[in-house]
């Protein structure tokens, strides 16, 4: 399968890594010219679960690249969504599939802005991963990516991407209703993200606090309370029981937004609990907990002078 990965951090890297270790045609895109650079004289050197190993990989910006894809994997930081899809136009022909892995809440709606419905596949992964330098990732995980598409006639096609992926042992799995599974993967950032940026500290020690399970059944509360004006039902006990599950699986990692802050560049608050806080208030509902970390995180982004 001749595949791009548009946005090529350490998820997109991992991504891309695993596909063509198993016979797929991957080109990197990205728009950091240090990381291109280092990709393309030294290759990519990537750690997966703990194992270290260097590929060559193409790599460029979009507008270097003149081919058309298959499909195109999206791994962008949430806004910067809209930028890549002008971007990579010129990519896709009318049966490119293009599947949305990112964090973050309401993406369908701005992908269904340049592709038709038959091409868009959404989303969710728990893998996670992490930039060491320019062109030296780590990846991790084990957990499934589930994916379902956004028309309902394209089943067989997503299933053909499903297979694809598990064949590179990314464990894709068809998802039977990827908005639920969206809002999980955001109650996992919107608590684990946020409150490690705000506490400084990785996963495990957050877990080893003695505040954390208050606070993180507070903040899935006020998820599941918007969730539940959108159709999607998240049960608050099941939904933090899943959280703990993975926090240890994941152990002593420090989560992409954690690391966005100590490399001064901004977060994806706002398409978390940003997005729950502003709903809330939309619906009349209430969100105290998300309006403030949300508060809290940009007035963090200030300090470090980071420009919104």
């Amino acid at each position: 399968m001749k595949i791009a990965i548009a946005g090529s951090g350490a998820l997109g890297c991992g991504f891309g890594y695993m596909m063509q270790k198993n016979g797929n045609d991957v080109t990197l895109i990205d728009f950091w010219e240090d990381h291109i650079k280092a990709i393309q004289k030294n290759g990519l050197t990537i750690t997966v679960n703990g194992k270290e190993d260097n590929i060559d990989i193409p790599i460029g910006k979009p507008a270097d690249i003149k081919d058309t894809f298959d499909a195109v994997f999206i791994f962008t930081k949430s806004m910067g969504l809209r930028h890549m899809l002008e971007e990579i136009k010129h990519l896709l022909s009318e049966d490119t599939k293009v599947i949305c892995l990112l964090n973050g809440l309401g993406h369908a709606k701005t992908i269904a802005e340049y592709i038709p419905e038959k091409n868009i596949i959404m989303g969710t992964t728990v893998w996670t991963g992490g930039l060491d330098a320019p062109g030296k990732t780590h990846f991790m995980g084990e957990g499934p990516v589930e994916v379902q598409n956004a028309d309902i006639n394209e089943k067989e096609s997503t299933l053909q991407i499903v297979k694809m992926m598990a064949d590179s042992g990314l464990n894709g799995v068809y998802s039977q209703d990827v908005h639920f599974t969206t809002w999980r993967k955001a109650c996992v950032n919107g608590t684990m993200n946020a409150l490690c940026s705000l506490l400084d500290c990785n996963i495990k020690e957050l877990f080893a606090t003695s505040e954390h399970e208050d606070l993180i059944k507070e903040i899935v509360s006020e998820f599941s309370l918007v969730a539940e004006t959108e159709g999607v039902h998240l049960d608050v006990e099941e939904t933090v029981s899943y959280l703990k599950a993975t926090a240890e699986k994941v152990g002593a990692h420090y989560p992409s937004m954690h690391q966005d802050l100590q490399n001064k560049r901004l977060t994806e608050i706002d398409f978390l609990n940003g997005t729950v806080a502003k709903e809330a208030e939309n619906k009349g509902l209430n969100a105290p907990y998300s309006k403030l970390i949300t508060q809290l995180i940009h007035a963090k982004e200030d300090i470090l002078g980071i420009k919104r």
